[in-house]
């Protein structure tokens, strides 16, 4: 009966692990990504380092001052502004409002408020495409559940796995190199060991994220089908702190010109500096201001869950309606407990420290599928199952394929959409778009190529194209902005510097993998192809 169980949970652990493994892969590497997509994104719009780079303090105040002018001129009777503000010296604040006919968008120079044609950064997704891609694969509803079912399925494999492997913490501590499919499970059991507690963790988390959607059950038998429903049960969730403090201005009188005042109140509020202005109903007898604060990435917080502190004031006469304060315990017991596992999800805690863990983590589980998949063909290559009849020999061909793509084919679509951000022009209508489908027709290139080309040869190419492109990254950010790693680190923009050094970093350890592919097979591991052979003619 044991014996049954763990062969039919083997069963379980092979096909579950192969059907879900292709995508996860594409999946975790483009999580691990958007863990550092604010630096990813700033690296693409390749703001000019000379004005970066400028010893000056940001003056907010006058920044606001000129969002409040430009939009109560351009933007008069829209349903809503939002104002973002520059972060850095030199950076450009970007205005959207909304109309009858559209969301419009500008930006606007923060030191004169003068209109930018092109702004100081270029038009693209940046970082957030990685995120996008990693939770509904560009496919808002089919994608957003296809998601959701891998990651069971990622449990499902986890589980059986380690109900599979009886020793496999001990054989954590055995790597047997040049051994064929025993170094391939060595290397699977190994990063499965490493990674299980981050994996079971970021599995069950990214679930619960969207639990209202996978689950939607019990909000609706308790607030009903409406389309405010959701809206309603965060109402109930919130508990900020109500301070009603006295007006800032006449009563009846809209504080549109007050802005920078307002700001200033806010960041006395909440101990942060302003990042964002959101006003509801622009000059609307119930217009409001929410300020958003910005946290301190240099001094990240010890709490796992740190929530994003904003005041909102009336608009009018522009007293504190609300002030969520930076802290959790102003929270209702069921927002903490999404806050922290928002914040388990998104590594927003620990500073980056915790994010550069949390990158390696999703590298080393993407490894460990890999290495999974990848096992899957070796072992049927020495011996092959003939499960699916005639066709055996076709699908396994698929499976290479698809091994080839979703590994290694996706790395060389992750990079080359940072050439497309470089290479495609400025102003070229939907530039951003276009940057999102370059990644996506190189990756369908990738498994074209890899259906075409024999297996070996279609892993050496795109390993060989990843690397090159790799290496060539900071060559072509030189060529075509001015701007080098070097220009970075003398400025002190280490966020900027590092997307050149991981990239670097990545072209090395590509060439280790395509040095250890073109190694010489060991005595072993040509007994186990020899002995491949006549089961691969019956």
């Amino acid at each position: 009966m044991k014996d049954s169980f763990r062969q039919s949970m083997a069963w379980l652990h092979t096909w579950c692990g192969l059907a879900c493994g292709w995508l996860l892969c594409a999946i975790f590497l483009t999580g691990s990504l958007s863990v550092f997509r604010d630096p990813i994104t700033r690296w693409m719009e390749a703001q000019p380092l000379a004005t970066v780079a400028q010893g000056e303090s940001l003056d907010t105040a006058r920044a606001v001052d000129h969002a409040a002018r430009y939009l109560g001129e351009h933007a008069a009777g829209a349903r809503f502004w939002r104002v973002q503000l520059p972060q850095h010296p030199g950076e450009a604040m970007t205005l959207t409002w909304r109309l009858g006919d559209g969301t419009r968008q500008v930006a606007l120079s923060a030191d004169n408020g003068a209109p930018l044609t092109q702004g100081l950064a270029r038009k693209t997704e940046g970082g957030r495409h990685f995120m996008s891609f990693h939770y509904m694969l560009h496919l808002p509803v089919l994608g957003f559940w296809l998601v959701g079912g891998l990651t069971l399925g990622l449990l499902v494999a986890l589980i059986s796995g380690v109900v599979v492997h009886r020793r496999i913490f001990l054989d954590f501590f055995t790597f047997r190199p040049g051994r064929g499919p025993r170094s391939w499970l060595d290397a699977h059991n190994a990063a499965a060991v490493m990674t299980l507690p981050f994996l079971l963790m970021i599995a069950y988390t990214g679930l619960s994220i969207f639990y209202t959607s996978y689950v939607p059950g019990p909000l609706r038998a308790v607030y009903g089908a409406e389309p405010d429903a959701y809206s309603r049960f965060q109402s109930d969730l919130s508990n900020s702190a109500q301070l009603p403090l006295s007006p800032l201005g006449p009563e009846g009188q809209t504080v549109t010109s007050q802005w920078s005042e307002l700001m200033q109140r806010a960041q006395v509020l909440l101990g942060q500096p302003a990042r964002l202005l959101l006003i509801d109903r622009p000059g609307a007898p119930g217009m409001s201001v929410r300020v958003l604060g910005l946290a301190d990435t240099a001094r990240p917080s010890q709490a796992l869950f740190t929530p994003q502190a904003s005041v909102l004031f009336d608009g009018v006469s522009g007293a504190v309606l609300q002030v969520q304060l930076p802290e959790a315990a102003t929270l209702a017991i069921g927002e903490r407990i999404y806050g922290v596992i928002k914040s388990l999800h998104f590594a927003d805690f620990g500073g980056w420290s915790m994010k550069w863990l949390y990158f390696i983590s999703g590298l080393l589980g993407m490894l460990m599928m890999a290495a999974g998949t990848l096992l899957f063909t070796i072992k049927r290559r020495i011996k092959s199952q003939r499960e699916f009849g005639a066709a055996t020999a076709g699908v396994y061909r698929v499976v290479d394929a698809l091994n080839v793509a979703c590994v290694a084919g996706m790395g060389v679509a992750c990079i080359a959409y940072f050439y497309a951000n470089r290479l495609l022009p400025i102003e070229m209508p939907g530039r951003a778009l276009w940057e999102i489908r370059s990644f996506l027709l190189v990756w369908l290139a990738a498994l074209v190529h890899a259906l075409a080309r024999p297996s070996h040869k279609a892993w050496s190419e795109q390993l060989l194209c990843a690397a090159l492109l790799c290496f060539g990254l900071p060559l072509l950010n030189l060529l075509t902005t001015g701007q080098h790693i070097g220009r970075y680190i003398a400025a002190d923009d280490w966020q900027r510097a590092s997307v050149e050094g991981v990239a670097l970093t990545f072209g090395v350890l590509l060439v280790v993998a395509l040095r250890k592919l073109h190694r010489k097979p060991d005595s072993a591991t040509e007994r186990g192809r020899r002995s491949a052979k006549p089961a691969q003619v019956n």
